[in-house]
């Protein structure tokens, strides 16, 4: 039955949005989210207008620049040139305005959409300048073209004037800079290694163009006139990215830390049905494989149609040169597994009408770059293996090896399974379960030894929290296949406990759990059995971490007490911070914890003397169960940190150094880093 107020819903209740009022009112659509991946995402759109006329042949040459802030309280600017074709600046026909000021002003213009502005490009959206534009306090658009230099500026996307023509120019080229509006960004702190990691990437996909990076927040007031901001000389962080082996230098960079079996790197790059394809491969002497995608230059996460072109005929291909030369009598086929084991390969495409399956652009759809990929790779690598007889044999010997293994896996983990050793009835002895069987509401502590499960059992909500104490560390799976996987009691008892299974059982939607909250002791032990874990759910529980369900507790490293006032601390600085809350000075805090004495007579020492007991805890088995809960484990107050997997690319690297067998590299990169590890000794 229909509501007697239906007759309230006309006309005057729908909403029109002109402009770029949209993308205010609902960023989210446009770039995803407003937190620091939103923030960064301006930068990617106005630089890809960059590169998309370098990847025409129009420029070579691009410099993205943080610049200081215009005030206190405002955020940094960013300012991207290149030195294209510039933006045309005459009159637009539909619009009435100038070209220049439709593109930044106007969802859905560009010259993206046809004609021969274009051969390919990023995307086919058309709301990068404008949208960057709608979502920033101030812009500035400057273009060098035909003689003449160009300039307008916009407020929150609306132009402060019409497009003028300020003097002549001898350059050519376009220069846009931005402000975040911090009423949409709650975070403007631009990252520099974020940026630079991204423009890396770019310089491999795009070879022959320099691209360049400048931190110049420290440089105070800087002179902005020039097409190029490092022509001042300035002494800040800069970096310049060019390669002329494109995706051939990108593998090699990739495989830095590995042992490559064959020397000689594949490399193709071919156009077929109107799309492009270029790949590049090496195998390594590793059991993981490293496959990343792009499409037009925009990074493909689940990669798409030019991938599962490009593992066809990669498992079709390796599986004819082995059975026309190799001697054995084993006639079984090489499966799509055997062929990835220690590959590195990067996969482009570029075409001229893109699809991509869903906003971000993570998945290709594009139904033709399929069998233009598997035809162009295809072809080009039989004829690699031909010409390279050392380089197939390896790469031969390594599939079989690959196949070998899988059999014996595959056996052992039959045999397991049989024993009904993963089967989900039989829960681990040492695992406190929780009483609900719901998932959304159940979490489990994986913690370490039987001290802390002792205290987390006992000061735990057991309805809803389930632990299960470690004994000692758990294998490195960095190197180990799944058969002596399971053959770790440690290990088979976690997969038992999440219920998911693993390998090719594994069933996220079996999850028990989904909150699974690691909580490792604030030391070096502790920080390798949490390394360990961390290794084991990216190499063998991804859909874990993808899904948000897995998380680093945070227990504090100091108990504060200054007569009946309690507090803890997670660091150094935290306590100090405590300390000054509490009117603390310097010399009452040197008063510390005396191992030796009793509850009573601390309590008696803190109330007489008025100066702060200090706790320091060197493991969760420390504290008591009231603590642990107070600290760790109450939901209202713990302090809880989600894993997330922002850059897969340099997760894996990560875990192949601290993991793999290269000593040397993880020496260097542990020297390296120490002064940003936090770790107490």
């Amino acid at each position: 039955m229909a509501s007697k107020n239906s007759s309230s819903y006309g006309a005057e209740q729908i909403q029109v949005l002109e402009g770029l009022e949209p993308v205010r009112k609902r960023p989210g659509m446009y770039i995803g989210t407003t937190g620091p991946d939103g923030l960064h995402h301006l930068i990617w759109e106005i630089f890809d207008n960059s590169r998309d006329e370098a990847m025409g042949g129009h420029a070579n040459d691009i410099e993205v620049t943080i610049l200081p802030p215009l005030g206190p309280n405002r955020p940094a600017r960013i300012r991207v040139a290149d030195n294209g074709r510039g933006i045309p600046v005459d009159t637009h026909k539909a619009t009435k305005v100038s070209a220049l000021e439709t593109i930044m002003t106007t969802l859905h213009a560009g010259g993206k959409f046809g004609g021969e502005g274009y051969k390919v490009s990023g995307g086919l959206h058309g709301v990068g300048a404008s949208v960057v534009n709608a979502l920033s306090t101030h812009a500035k658009a400057e273009v060098h073209r035909d003689g003449g230099y160009y300039v307008q500026e916009y407020e929150r996307g609306k132009p402060r004037a019409k497009v003028k023509r300020v003097g002549p120019s001898d350059w050519r080229g376009t220069i846009v800079t931005f402000e975040p509006d911090p009423t949409i960004f709650p975070i403007t702190e631009f990252e520099w290694n974020r940026i630079v990691a991204h423009l890396r990437q770019q310089a491999y996909l795009v070879k022959g163009v320099r691209i360049s990076a400048i931190d110049a927040r420290t440089a105070g007031v800087v002179d902005e006139d020039g097409l190029y901001m490092r022509d001042l000389g300035l002494r800040v962080p800069s970096a310049t990215f060019y390669f002329e082996g494109g995706l051939k230098s990108l593998v090699a960079y990739t495989n830095r830390f590995q042992k490559p079996i064959h020397d000689s790197i594949f490399y193709i790059d071919r156009e077929v049905d109107g799309v492009m394809v270029e790949v590049a491969l090496q195998y390594v002497d590793d059991i993981s494989s490293r496959l990343t995608a792009f499409a037009n230059n925009t990074y493909n996460a689940e990669g798409g149609t030019h991938i599962t072109g490009f593992k066809t005929a990669l498992t079709r291909t390796l599986n004819t040169y082995a059975k026309k030369n190799s001697s054995s009598k084993d006639d079984e086929s090489f499966t799509g597994d055997d062929v990835l084991e220690g590959l590195t390969a990067i996969v482009s495409v570029k075409l001229r009408e893109i699809q991509f399956e869903g906003q971000t652009k993570a998945k290709l759809g594009s139904v033709e770059a399929q069998g233009a990929t598997a035809t162009a790779f295809g072809e080009a690598f039989a004829e690699f293996l031909e010409e390279h007889p050392d380089e197939a044999r390896a790469i031969i010997g390594k599939a079989y090896l690959a196949m070998k293994a899988r059999k014996a896996a595959k056996a052992a983990k039959d045999s397991i399974l049989r024993k009904g050793a993963l089967d989900g009835m039989t829960l681990p002895g040492k695992l406190a379960d929780c009483q609900t069987k719901d998932a959304s509401e159940s979490e489990v502590f994986i913690v370490e030894g039987d001290s802390a499960g002792g205290s987390s059992k006992q000061g735990r909500d057991r309805r809803t929290q389930a632990i299960l104490p470690l004994r000692g560390k758990i294998l490195n799976v960095e190197r180990a296949r799944l058969d002596k996987m399971l053959a770790s009691n440690e290990i088979r008892n976690l997969v038992i406990a999440m219920g998911t299974g693993i390998g090719d059982l594994f069933d996220i939607s079996k999850l028990r759990y989904h909150k699974i909250i690691i909580a490792t002791d604030a030391d070096v032990d502790g920080a390798h059995i949490r390394t360990l874990l961390l290794t084991l759910f990216y190499r063998y529980f991804r859909g874990v971490i993808d899904g948000g369900f897995l998380y680093i507790a945070q227990p504090p490293l100091y108990k504060i007490k200054v007569g009946k006032e309690v507090r803890y601390a997670y660091d150094d600085a935290g306590k100090a911070a405590v300390l000054t809350e509490l009117g603390v000075t310097a010399a009452d805090a040197e008063i510390q914890e005396d191992a030796d004495a009793t509850e009573e007579d601390t309590e008696a020492k803190v109330t007489k003397s008025r100066k702060p007991h200090i706790q320091r805890y060197k493991g969760l088995g420390e504290m008591n169960p009231d603590e642990l809960w107070e600290t760790t484990m109450d939901p209202a107050r713990r302090v809880l940190k989600q894993v997330t997997i922002d850059d897969a690319s340099e997760a894996d690297r990560v875990f192949d150094i601290l993991m793999g067998t290269d000593v040397p590299a993880r020496k260097t990169f542990i020297q390296s880093n120490a002064k940003s590890a936090n770790i107490d000794v």
